[in-house]
């Protein structure tokens, strides 16, 4: 017995009611912060550590007045649109949902200018404005201004006529953005140099103060999202409704990760405490493994609370994970406990458990840390979530240990278990079946691995890294549904801006300004000479044309809207004749006040030389590669078009979202090849054989490749939820690996004999690996019933990784260890 261990023995197992008492109060101050353990889904949940885009899309919007906070309720009456019933429902819901707090303002086909009237021209556009709120217009009037008016179809009312929209607008606080500017302001001079001692408090304050504000919003706006909704319910009888908008994602999403964490929380639960009965067939057995399991979770939600470290979508199988490691623990501790007892019946239960821990720590110890490397390769990633989700799982592993040896011996210690007659270690179990296929067809099982690594690399280049929103439900919820008809019938779901700067243009009073021949005020085409200081000159707006006309012809782009649009408004009111050069200068002056914040300051910056192209991608189109499309706008802007290359931004959600799957297949190589060169050093420490590191390295490359490779062939895209596949397959892994070649090396030394040590060791620690695999297989397995397709994918390809580690524990690794001899010769050569 080590000092180590002695002390261990005196402190814990000599004192179990005063350790009960210790981790009770330690599980009690923790629980003081449990009600901060939140999840959040913003948007900065989904970029790249330090990525650009997200300060580009918050200057974008700010800059030309535009927010993507805002919801969407698509109308689809029963009866004809422009039926006078069914605009009399739509002006009742749309003052109903008008009149709820959090609404700041609508918009519809009901109050937006209709602008056209035979009377309209460019002098009379103020006075002549019409709209069916205010105005007396026949319906079927309405309905022609709203068709033949650029701006309208595809946003408001779909191009034939049947469906229409409620934007609702959703103001966020100016005091929002004076806190996020102020602190990411102190954090990127933080990056850049130190800061004095008052700008970290100052820098603490701010974001404590900015992280309040963001919580309470978030609540505010999911009451909002649920009043809407409690709203629209009522109008169902009277047409088809749905509801979309970026928050409405944010929040559904929240809403089915955190409606999975506690249903299916509930049954995973039920799943494993009815697979734990039926193997084991004794109540501690089941009661023990499961209160190590929750008190695993409970410190480390708490933890979490402490840290006011929130849980995003990407780091929300943090618990069901650690469900999984606790469980593997304690059920090896389990098995071994069960062997030694049928081994010495006679023997004191405090010997037995003593025998137990002293024959597991070391292997659980190397299997935790391997696994904890595993996890803390996704850390490696540019992905703030995912970097997140690697520490979380670090911290939460080295908890289960603590778990393991602490509340299990203490447990045990205070109830021992009865003898179980049923447990007999000389009778051959299932998990021989394995030993006999791999002792009499090893060379199968060789080229059955060769095939399936080579089947594992195909799938490997067949690997992407694109998914869309919509993807992520089910095709019968109601948010899917939602983004369906606004995609297909109102212009797309995704938002991509385009900005384009303008050149260099003269300093105030530098210069003559009428030094040139061409007038770009008077004359229609000045070439390369228009350098004035606006944008409304007929040279610069053709080329803005130009930009949209080529974003518009895009398959992948659904409504666009730029000052393009405006123009062609006004060249309809214009008598169908587009303005010329003298008539663009005076844009700005034609355009109402009121209608400034629709035509123009959402699509032109003066002040900052900036023009913008608003356009929403077609989410559910199949053949959608973001990446693509963005390097493809971008290539045609600056090598077609002529812009340089600092004219040109794109930004928004769609550059934010890309940016981030395309990380992911780079942070997988990086992970991975950390990953594997750490566990082969641990091997290496562990066995202490450069040999047998190699030899356990192959079935954990194997499962992980088996796992990517099958996302391959299934055409399963690596999303922000399927990034920590990989990982988890390795730690799974690497857990059977570890236990099995260390039991092999304590068995080998018995006789000698490399197959009888094989047939022992399926028969003892195979148990407990098929055991594991067995329990957590049929508990992830209810997974399958949820509305949210990642879980699905997560219970699905978590099933898939337990069993492939298990095979290539019990049949690959086996068999290269009979193989290579990597304990030495056997008796008798």
């Amino acid at each position: 017995m080590s000092p180590l261990f002695r002390l261990y023995d005196r402190l814990i197992l000599r004192n179990p009611w005063l350790t009960l008492a210790v981790f009770a109060l330690v599980l009690v101050l923790v629980s003081i912060r449990l009600d901060q353990f939140r999840l959040d889904a913003s948007a900065e949940t989904l970029v790249l550590e330090n990525d650009s885009a997200l300060a580009d899309y918050r200057t974008i919007n700010q800059r030309f007045v535009t927010s993507d906070d805002f919801l969407i309720v698509t109308f689809t009456p029963n009866q004809p649109l422009f039926d006078k019933a069914s605009i009399d429902t739509l002006r009742q819901l749309r003052d109903e949902l008008e009149q709820l707090d959090r609404v700041g303002s609508t918009n519809s086909i009901l109050n937006v200018p209709l602008l056209h009237s035979p009377d309209l021209t460019l002098d009379t556009v103020d006075s002549e404005i019409r709209t069916l709120d205010g105005d007396e217009v026949t319906l079927a009037d309405a309905r022609d201004a709203l068709l033949d008016n650029p701006l309208y179809p595809n946003l408001l009312i779909s191009e034939d006529g049947e469906t229409t929209a409620i934007q609702l607008n959703l103001p966020t606080p100016e005091r929002y953005f004076e806190l996020l500017f102020s602190r990411n302001e102190l954090r990127d001079k933080a990056r850049d140099s130190s800061l004095s001692e008052e700008e970290r408090r100052t820098l603490a304050q701010v974001s404590d103060e900015f992280q309040a504000l963001v919580s309470e919003q978030t609540g505010i706006q999911e009451q909002t999202i649920a009043e809407v909704r409690a709203i629209l319910e009522r109008y169902r009888d009277r047409a088809e409704i749905h509801l979309g908008g970026v928050p409405m994602i944010a929040s559904d999403m929240i809403r089915f990760v955190a409606s999975d964490l506690t249903t299916f929380g509930t049954g995973v639960l039920i799943f494993l405490l009815l697979t734990l009965a039926v193997i084991f067939r004794q109540w501690r057995w089941v009661v023990v493994p499961l209160l190590c399991c929750g008190f695993t979770v409970w410190l480390t939600m708490g933890f979490l609370g402490w840290m006011q470290w929130p849980v995003t979508v990407i780091s929300s199988n943090v618990i069901s994970l650690l469900l999984i490691m606790t469980l593997s623990l304690t059920i090896h501790l389990i098995v071994r406990y069960r062997e030694y007892q049928h081994d010495d019946p006679e023997a004191a239960p405090a010997d037995t458990l003593r025998q137990t821990l002293q024959a597991m720590v070391r292997p659980c110890f190397f299997m935790a840390i391997t696994t904890m490397v595993a996890f803390g390769s996704l850390t490696l990633s540019d992905i703030r979530p995912v970097i997140d989700f690697g520490w979380m799982m670090t911290m939460g592993l080295a908890t289960a240990f603590v778990i393991s040896f602490l509340v299990f011996p203490v447990l045990l210690t205070l109830l021992p278990p009865p003898v179980d007659t049923r447990v007999r270690s000389n009778r051959t179990p299932l998990t021989d079946t394995w030993a006999r296929l791999t002792e009499n067809h090893g060379s199968g099982v060789l080229v059955g691995a060769g095939v399936l690594a080579v089947l594992c690399v195909v799938g490997l280049t067949r690997l992407s890294v694109e998914n869309s929103f919509i993807d992520y439900f089910k095709s019968s919820t109601e948010i899917h549904q939602g983004m369906l008809v606004i995609d297909q019938r109102l212009g797309g779901t995704t938002p991509l801006d385009v900005v384009i700067t303008d050149k260099d243009r003269p300093e105030p009073g530098g210069g003559d300004p009428f030094a040139s021949d061409c007038d770009p005020f008077m004359d229609d085409d000045c070439g390369d000479e228009d350098v004035r200081d606006t944008w409304f000159t007929w040279q610069k707006m053709n080329r803005l044309e130009q930009v949209h006309n080529y974003l518009d012809s895009l398959p992948e782009t659904g409504k666009v809207m730029s000052v393009t649009t405006t123009l062609r408004l006004l060249a309809r009111v214009n008598g169908g004749e587009p303005l010329n050069a003298l008539e663009m200068a005076f844009v700005p002056a034609f355009v109402p006040d009121d209608l400034q914040e629709l035509l123009l300051t959402p699509y032109i910056s003066e002040e900052h030389q900036q023009a913008r192209f608003s356009i929403r991608l077609l989410d559910s189109l199949p053949d959608l590669r973001r990446q693509q499309l963005l390097d493809e706008i971008h290539r045609h802007l600056t090598e077609e078009l002529g812009f340089d290359d600092d004219q040109v931004l794109l930004a928004g959600m769609t550059v934010m979202y890309s940016n981030m799957l395309q990380s992911l297949f780079d942070s997988q190589i990086r992970s991975l090849g950390v990953v594997f060169l750490a566990i082969a050093l641990m091997f290496l420490l562990l066995f202490r054989s450069l040999k047998l590191a190699l030899v356990g390295l192959a079935p954990n490359l194997l499962a992980a490749g088996s796992v990517l490779g099958l996302m391959g062939w299934l055409g399963i895209p690596l999303d922000m939820m399927t990034i920590t596949v990989a990982a988890i397959t390795v730690g799974i892994a690497v857990d059977d690996t570890i236990h099995y070649i260390h039991r092999f090396k304590v068995e080998f030394r018995k006789d000698r004999d490399y197959v009888a040590t094989m047939h022992r060791c399926h028969s003892s620690i195979g148990r407990a690996m098929s055991y594991t695999t067995l329990t957590i297989i049929i508990g992830f397995s209810i997974l399958v019933l949820s509305n949210f397709i990642p879980t699905i994918y997560f219970g699905l390809f978590t099933g898939f990784a337990m069993f492939m580690a298990l095979l290539g524990a019990l049949t690959l690794l086996p068999k290269l260890i009979l193989l290579t001899q990597p304990f030495g010769k056997p008796e008798g050569q």
